[in-house]
């Protein structure tokens, strides 16, 4: 064991010696491994930083929610005129699926209704993003209150008007010091009452998050909208309750909407039954050719990486032949000759790959500090993989220069280098 533990120390002084004597032959020849390196671990890194930061705008709505609207999240062999002449999910429908839906652990109606300004006193906010919904989608979105409470069915069927605010909002119109709960706002002409403020959430990748956006009683917006708007873009929200099989609960949902509307056998339903599961799925799929549309790219800078190595490598084992001849005339065996020169190839390409690891740290902490709301991920299961993938390299650039180290006549090595 000690022996080994020697060759390993003498490998690595000689690694060393090479870096030193041999600076810029080094230099250019490391530069490939540094830039694969580089390049693998960026690339993965901002893959993932993007993934975690767009599930992260998703975690709140399980990716079990149904959305049912008269569009497609993604790609439909309906042709576009048909699709046209969709028409909108009701309230109706929304009632009628909440009280024959068995398993369902929430459903909701929501608008998607015009952006308005909304006033307090002198103090006013344009351009308010507005979500119009039953009270289930507190329970849908798992919306978190720092003050009041959400409004309740009663308030959203009677479409009392109560509002609660996203927290930028609240602090636009009320200031830090003022509570907004209690206060009246002024929203489409008329006054509501603040009920709630939504704790703050910070900004989203997605769009604006929920600071900037208010809610209130879906039947308010459907007085003001009417039912037959084409503007608003209704949605029925569904949540099924855990461990619900996905395909049999889809299956129940089309055939109850199917028969409320009175599509025949041979009709195709004329609404679209989105999940969000799809949607986070579709990212997972974007991620994964990111990933290895990254990985090709980066494999010719570490092809060129390890011919860079293997060229250092030949050269060491032509300047130290003497030296070789020297140590196997002592009795130095084949293995341990392969072993000095493998593990050299190797401590250099691991150099390569550390200096890649530390250039993306550094735009790590400078892509942090630069976009605050952007967190870019170096794991450690990321840096794992670049170490291993330099070392992979190592080895296998240094593995014939090795062997034929090792295979050296000790009497020609030693003539050849005098």
């Amino acid at each position: 064991m000690l022996i080994y533990l020697r060759i390993i120390k003498e490998s690595f002084n000689f690694a060393i010696n090479a870096l030193k004597n041999n600076k810029l032959r080094t230099f250019l020849s490391l530069l490939g491994v540094t830039i694969g390196i580089f390049s693998i671990i960026a690339v993965l890194a901002a893959v993932d930083s993007l993934e975690k930061e767009v599930k992260g705008s998703l975690s709140s709505l399980d990716s079990s929610t149904i959305i049912i609207m008269r569009f497609s999240f993604g790609p439909t062999d309906i042709p576009q005129w048909k699709r046209e002449q969709f028409p909108d999910v009701s309230y109706t429908e929304y009632q009628h699926l909440k009280k024959n839906m068995s398993e369902t652990e929430a459903v909701t109606y929501r608008l998607n209704v015009n952006r308005e300004t909304i006033t307090f006193g002198g103090k006013q906010v344009e351009g308010v993003e507005i979500g119009a919904t039953g009270s289930e989608y507190y329970d849908i979105e798992s919306l978190k209150l720092l003050d009041g409470r959400f409004y309740n069915e009663a308030e959203a069927n009677s479409g009392s008007p109560v509002i609660v605010l996203g927290h930028e909002i609240a602090e636009n119109l009320f200031g830090q010091a003022i509570s907004a709960t209690g206060n009246k706002v002024r929203l489409y002409g008329r006054k509501f009452t603040v009920i709630g403020v939504l704790e703050k959430e910070g900004s989203s990748m997605l769009g604006s998050s929920k600071d900037g956006i208010i809610y209130i009683p879906v039947n308010v917006a459907r007085r003001i909208y009417g039912d037959n708007n084409k503007s608003v873009f209704p949605q029925i929200v569904v949540k099924p309750e855990k461990g619900v099989d996905n395909d049999e609960y889809i299956a129940s949902l089309e055939q109850h909407l199917r028969i409320f509307r009175g599509l025949k056998p041979t009709d195709v339903n004329n609404f679209f039954i989105n999940q969000l599961k799809g949607f986070t799925d579709f990212i997972d799929n974007i991620t994964g050719q990111l990933n290895f549309m990254g990985m090709i790219i980066s494999g010719f800078s570490l092809l060129v990486g390890g011919f860079g190595i293997a060229n250092i490598m030949f050269v060491s084992v032509k300047e130290r032949t003497n030296l070789i001849g020297i140590q196997k005339s002592l009795g130095a065996k084949n293995k341990f000759i392969l072993l000095q020169f493998l593990f050299e190839a190797v401590v250099l390409a691991i150099i390569g790959g550390l200096v890649g690891l530390f250039l993306v740290w550094i735009i790590s902490l400078i892509a942090s500090s630069l976009t605050e709301d952007f967190d870019f991920v170096l794991s450690t299961f990321n840096i794992i993989i670049g170490m291993s993938v330099s070392a992979l390299i190592g080895l296998i650039s240094g593995i014939i220069p090795a062997i034929s180290a090792s295979r050296l006549d000790p009497v020609e090595a030693i003539r050849t280098g005098m």
